[in-house]
């Protein structure tokens, strides 16, 4: 059965860290792109970060850029987010997505585009609170 599950999320101060984990199971995400997206209460979804399959390149949003680092450990079939200096803007719940072409898809058409096409796997969300 193919799944992502994503954890480590949790209530944290500004200024704080946590580190998000995307573990996927029944493929190998050694050979997807995997995206970090959030989504804040009465917000759109919005993309985080994404790292290739290719060459490990990676995308960041404009909000996250210098505090939160993705990474990957094909090993342990699973796609990691750093998050530092946390801000209560952050506060969102989590997901993480795995797709073949997903950064290159997500830079050209939007994460609406990627949600409707219904070809990436998605995990269910791990909620994440910053407090002030």
């Amino acid at each position: 059965q193919v799944r992502l599950v994503e954890s480590g999320g949790g209530l944290v101060q500004s200024g704080g860290s946590l580190r998000l984990s995307c573990l996927a199971s029944g493929f190998s995400l050694e050979y997807y792109a995997v995206g970090w997206f959030r989504q804040a209460p009465g917000k759109e979804r919005e993309a985080v970060s994404c790292i290739s399959a290719r060459d490990d390149s990676t995308d960041y949003a404009d909000a996250v850029k210098g505090r939160f680092t993705i990474s990957r450990d094909n090993a342990q079939n699973t796609v990691y987010l750093q998050m530092n200096s946390l801000k209560s803007e952050d506060t969102a719940v989590y997901y993480c997505a795995a797709n073949p072409e997903l950064c290159a898809t997500t830079r050209a058409l939007g994460v609406r585009f990627i949600q409707s096409r219904g070809e990436s796997y998605w995990g269910r969300g791990t909620q994440v609170t910053v407090s002030s």
